[in-house]
């Protein structure tokens, strides 16, 4: 008899849930039109960079508020609602603060 231990057999049932992202083979099973993702990209990367820009600025304790990213607000739920698979929520998150930090520095929004 040799010494090595018995793989325990995986049936359908019993695979957790990343494995129901990829086929037995490893290939991946979401199927995405190009189309959809990059709509999906535009409406959040524009959504991302919308700020409401405040003309008075208001302190608030040490800080002074210039502006709201309420534009990425709505994209971070909207994210969270419209992606299924946390790996794609990831993905969108980091695009989406990065396009926000990157809009801060520039005059787009509305002012009120």
């Amino acid at each position: 008899m040799s010494s090595q231990k018995q793989k325990n057999r995986t049936y359908g049932r019993n695979r957790s849930k990343s494995t129901e992202l990829f086929s037995r083979k490893g290939k991946e099973r979401i199927y995405e039109r190009d189309s959809v993702f990059f709509l999906k990209l535009v409406v959040f990367i524009l959504l991302s960079a919308l700020w409401l820009r405040l003309k008075e600025p208001i302190p608030v304790g040490p800080l002074v508020v210039q502006a709201i990213p309420l534009g990425l607000i709505i994209a971070l739920l909207l994210v969270m609602k419209v992606e299924k698979y946390q790996f794609n929520r990831k993905i969108w998150y980091s695009a989406l603060i990065i396009m926000a930090i990157v809009t801060s520095f520039t005059p787009v929004g509305i002012m009120l």
